[in-house]
């Protein structure tokens, strides 16, 4: 039994990805499709960070917020916030006002400078091999042995508030793995 469902334009797509509007946009835009750049990555991390406890929709809400409360995600200008700006940051009722989570950001911007290789690279080298798209979400997992391998190398090279949870997220949605059920528009055969 497959877990599409067929939305109101008849495209069958995985059940979660046709119960809001912007969750059909990511869904059928972004879920899956391969992403690169440092700046990209470090939105993505973040997201997923702040994502933590709560549900995808509130960050995709928020999104245009938080690239605006967090300048673009350029790591270099938010690895250089202050205690003003994290004040700030924290009375800012439009993105999610988790000191922790804040704190995490502002951390992983400074730790991308101390890569010895690019981001992309370095994320991108935890990608599994290609396997057939699951029938049901049932069949996909919450984490992986590569999505534990990228937060334990993630947390030796300095990031914090990216478990093994996070990272299969992120790898789900920059395309690292496609967990598109078989049935669903997006599915690629593997």
């Amino acid at each position: 039994m497959s877990d599409a469902v067929v939305g109101a334009d008849g495209r069958a797509r995985c059940g979660w990805g046709v119960s809001a509007p912007e969750y059909v946009r990511y869904h059928d835009e972004e879920w899956g499709v391969p992403l690169h750049g440092e700046r990209e990555f470090f939105e993505r991390l973040t997201l997923e960070a702040f994502q933590s406890g709560l549900s995808w929709l509130v960050i995709l809400r928020k999104r245009e917020a938080f690239r605006r409360a967090f300048d673009g995600f350029e790591p270099v200008k938010v690895a250089a916030y202050g205690a003003d700006k994290v004040a700030e940051l924290l009375t800012d009722a439009t993105i999610v006002r988790n000191r922790a989570k804040i704190d995490a950001a502002i951390h992983n911007a400074g730790a991308i400078a101390t890569l010895d290789v690019p981001l992309d690279e370095l994320l991108w080298s935890f990608a599994p091999p290609r396997r057939p798209a699951p029938k049901s979400f049932a069949e996909v997992p919450a984490v992986t042995e590569e999505s534990k391998a990228m937060a334990k190398e993630l947390k030796r090279r300095g990031f914090k508030f990216l478990g093994p949870t996070t990272c299969y997220a992120l790898m789900q949605a920059t395309g690292m793995v496609d967990d598109h059920v078989a049935d669903c528009w997006r599915s690629a055969p593997a």
